[in-house]
């Protein structure tokens, strides 16, 4: 069975959105005064030597605009040969391959993808899709990129309503630009005391 894992560059303020593809937005690209090549490294390993993708449409879309056409370096080749699974109701417009549209049912498409042999699916930059994910159990680990900034608006990386649970931390690592890479297990329900 495949591990699920969702990596996020993220605000302090739980922030996702990197463009201005929604209208206003005014903070296209935050992240990229704090990437740095220690960073780069760091989300290398993090994604491991092979791996598949779990993408929203519009995730896809903005990606395909850009990683067919960057240049050879670990980060683009790993994203250009990792098979997107994209959830989407024109799957007979994917270009950018290989890919597979995950069909009506996204909850049962992913716990099907996941019961395959394969490398792990890395959910990443779809803020409709982590909710369900969570919600449904299937997430195994998270990986939040933390930046040290407030954003104050923009898609946020959960829904309002996700159910409550609880997680494990793995391990952390912090970068000189004050970057911090978290990785949780998902660990369950939420616990309270």
């Amino acid at each position: 069975m495949r591990k699920l894992r969702i990596i996020e560059h993220i605000s302090l303020d739980g922030v996702i959105q990197h463009s201005a593809d929604d209208g206003d937005f005014p903070y296209s690209n935050w992240t990229t005064p704090y990437r740095t090549p220690a960073g780069l490294d760091a989300l290398t390993a993090a994604l491991g030597a092979r791996f598949d993708l779990l993408l929203g449409r519009r995730t896809y879309d903005i990606w395909s605009g850009f990683w067919p056409k960057a240049p050879s370096s670990p980060m683009a080749d790993g994203l250009n040969a990792a098979t997107k699974h994209v959830a989407t109701h024109r799957p007979e417009s994917l270009e950018w391959g290989p890919f597979e549209g995950l069909g009506p049912d996204i909850v049962e498409s992913v716990r099907r993808i996941k019961s395959q042999d394969g490398p792990d699916l890395i959910l990443w930059g779809s803020s409709t899709l982590a909710s369900p994910v969570l919600e449904h159990g299937l997430a195994d680990e998270v990986l939040l990129i933390v930046y040290p900034v407030l954003l104050g608006r923009g898609k946020r990386l959960l829904a309002e309503r996700t159910p409550a649970c609880s997680f494990e931390l793995l391990g952390s690592e912090a970068m000189p630009s004050g970057v911090i890479l978290s990785t949780y297990k998902v660990a369950g329900p939420l616990k309270a005391g």
